[in-house]
């Protein structure tokens, strides 16, 4: 027995036990069972032979057997290990330093450090809560206002959701059948970019009001520099580079142990941006465009294979080309024949399936170009000499510029930098880069992101010991990999796993049971890891077989009918569900809402024309006001929870809600320019 109202009337339970308070996961569970069990109920069935049991256990077998979940246990673990090796407070110290002359320069760090920790860790709670430790007390003691403060903090904590890698794009990805990687890509630029619109405003706000975020007294941020290094100091500028170099050549002046440590860590923002460019060369050039050469040379009119995987052989005319791009199921669906329809519904041609695609120009909404044409995957990109010599040449102008007026003071900010940023930044690079270059797929990168957490955990406590056994790692696996007949490419990447692995495990078990720090650490990290895992798994359970149970009543058709009967626009849908989505994060997690109502608008994006990776990110840019938005702003009660008593939540509730405003001008701008989020996926993986 199936009927429309009764799907209905589980969207409006659902909505009321959250509100109350119920746990999600077994709330939606419980609704599926029960009103499963009234849509497979017959006269004479024996309460025991219902189907909606046979359903149970198909859907959380689906879920156990999705692939695409295994990232989430290793990209939390990642965070969680990070979080507690303590390598914040340090970061805090040297980014304020670097940052001591720009205004409200604490509020500028603070956002720059949460959103940077957000993108290592992903954990919303946890960046908040370190960065409201750390930042909050020494922005108030400094004169800073309470609204800007919290504003900073809260906001730059969600930032971690959206940047990749990110959990929320993992869950979403699951939910709506898309390919994780794409995901991953499509969010980049946006998440950038909104983290720039938070410091526009920070800055623009500062100096229009500069008694929000008065200057810190020059005690606070003067470094101190050793009587030899000032002594190398030259010119009017105290430009301390020539001094360096010329003692390097001058034997006593100074010891040469302290002039090589100190020339190591000028060459690595040389080397940082020598390598950017020599990857961007390598990738662009060498390893994508020969692959286009190739694949145009092959008579077969198919589209090229995407960029980031090897060439496949062409495609007969008129078939599809071979998928590149891990697509995970459904929420575990395993088929799509085994997906539930409405009962009664069998034989019925399917409602609003879209009309089949013709030759012409892209649609309002869609991918920046036709589908049916060859991709630009694999070509060089128009402008790009121009573009990529351009930005060398100003880099290293800038980088000339930047030697030329550092004087001692800016060498001892830069060591600091680079023992606490650019750590934690390559890691974060690597694991970024391996997804998005088609190396890895995201579950092996959140191995990798997993195993160099460790890596940076331990050497933040037995740095000898690591760089030791990490030498021996690296001398292991490059040995093992020339033994195979490697290439050196691969003896790189072998190299580098057998130090990672070996300066990891070896002084990590040795001093395992010396440290009860460490252990306490990894202990609670392993449990909150299996806290945070089992959450997300019971959710995924819970919302297939809800899902499952809606549909059989009929719910997500009378929802498809009654969109499609208002003759919307792209537009006016695009802005309905983005609309009903921010509303929805009032009294809504993320979660929630990802699991339970996007599955509602997917279905529908064919129909109005809408890529489902532009939908999906701004979804995730959307669903940042979740987490800023009262009443249930967890943020909010995350920050309240360790700031000074007289700070008030209505005071971050204010602090916040200029944040939501500036999530809102990102759409539009999404919306308005669709490559912003379109242009990297289809460069890297293809139309």
């Amino acid at each position: 027995m199936s009927d429309p109202s009764l799907g209905l009337t589980m969207l409006a339970l659902i909505v009321v036990a959250i509100m109350m308070g119920f746990p999600t996961a077994f709330t939606l569970m419980g609704l599926g069972m029960v009103f499963g069990y009234i849509a497979f109920w017959g006269p004479g069935q024996h309460w025991y032979d219902n189907r909606i049991f046979d359903l149970i256990v198909q859907r959380t077998y689906g879920v156990m057997t999705n692939d695409t979940l295994l990232s989430i246990p290793l990209f939390v673990f990642m965070g969680y290990i990070m979080e507690r090796a303590a390598l914040v407070d340090r970061m805090f110290h040297s980014v304020q330093l670097a940052f001591r002359r720009v205004p409200a320069s604490l509020a500028v760090t603070t956002l720059l450090v949460c959103a940077f920790w957000g993108i290592a860790s992903g954990i919303v709670g946890a960046v908040v809560v370190l960065m409201g430790v750390i930042a909050m007390r020494p922005m108030l003691n400094a004169g800073y206002d309470v609204k800007l403060a919290s504003g900073a903090i809260t906001a730059g904590g969600t930032l971690g959701i959206l940047i990749p890698p990110s959990v929320m794009l993992i869950v979403y990805a699951a939910v709506a059948g898309q390919s994780i990687v794409k995901l991953y890509a499509a969010a980049m630029l946006p998440g950038f970019f909104l983290t720039f619109l938070y410091l526009v405003y920070i800055l623009g706000w500062a100096i229009i009001n500069p008694k929000i975020a008065p200057k810190l007294p020059p005690d606070q941020y003067r470094v101190a520099v050793p009587d030899w290094l000032r002594r190398l100091e030259r010119g009017r500028s105290h430009s301390v580079v020539p001094g360096l170099l010329a003692a390097a050549f001058r034997p006593g002046a100074v010891a040469y142990g302290a002039i090589g440590k100190n020339l190591l860590v000028l060459s690595v923002p040389l080397m940082l941006t020598v390598g950017t460019f020599a990857a961007t060369w390598w990738y662009v050039i060498v390893y994508n465009a020969p692959e286009a050469a190739t694949t145009a040379a092959a008579p077969a009119p198919s589209a090229p294979p995407t960029a980031a995987v090897r060439t496949t052989p062409a495609s007969p005319k008129g078939a599809p080309p071979a998928a590149t791009v891990e697509k995970p199921l459904e929420l575990g669906a395993a088929a799509e024949a085994d997906r539930p329809q409405e009962l009664g519904s069998a034989g019925e041609p399917e409602r609003g399936e879209p009309p089949p695609k013709v030759d012409g120009p892209p649609e309002e909404m869609t991918s920046l170009r036709d589908p049916t044409a060859a991709t630009g995957a694999g070509k060089t990109p128009v402008h790009f000499y121009a573009w990529f010599w351009g930005l060398a040449a100003l880099s290293g102008l800038l980088l000339l510029v930047y030697f030329w007026r550092m004087d001692g003071e800016q060498l001892e900010i830069l060591k600091e930098l680079c023992a606490s940023v650019v750590p934690l930044g390559v890691l974060t690079a690597v694991v970024l880069a391996v997804i998005l270059f088609g190396i890895t797929t995201a579950t092996e990168s959140a191995a990798i992101g997993a195993l160099g957490a460790m890596y940076l955990a331990v050497m933040a406590r037995y740095a000898r010991h690591v760089r030791w056994w990490s030498l021996v790692g690296a001398i292991v696996g490059f040995t093992l990999g020339w033994w195979q007949g490697e290439d050196w490419a691969s003896l790189l990447v072998a190299g580098s796993i057998g130090g990672t692995l070996v300066g990891t495990v070896v002084p990590g078990l040795w001093h395992l049971r010396t440290s009860p720090e460490l252990r306490e650490n990894l202990k609670q990290s392993i449990f909150l890891t299996a806290k945070t895992t089992a959450m997300v798994c019971w959710l995924f359970v819970g919302s297939a077989l809800f899902s499952a149970v809606f549909a059989l009543h009929g719910g997500q058709s009378l929802i498809e009918r009654w969109v499609l009967s208002l003759n919307l626009s792209p537009l006016g849908f695009q802005f309905t569900a983005q609309l009903i989505i921010f509303l929805l994060g009032w009294p809504l997690e993320w979660t929630e809402i990802i699991v339970i109502f996007c599955p509602i608008f997917i279905p529908l994006l064919s129909h109005f024309h809408i890529d489902p990776i532009l939908f999906g990110t701004m979804v995730a840019v959307n669903l940042q006001a979740a987490f800023l938005s009262p009443p249930v702003a967890m943020s909010a009660f995350y920050l309240k929870g360790v700031s000074p008593k007289h700070v008030t939540l209505n005071q971050i509730f204010a602090g916040m809600m200029p944040y939501m405003i500036i999530v809102c001008i990102c759409l539009v701008f999404m919306y308005v320019w669709p490559g912003m989020t379109l242009w990297l996926p289809e460069f890297l993986y293809g139309g």
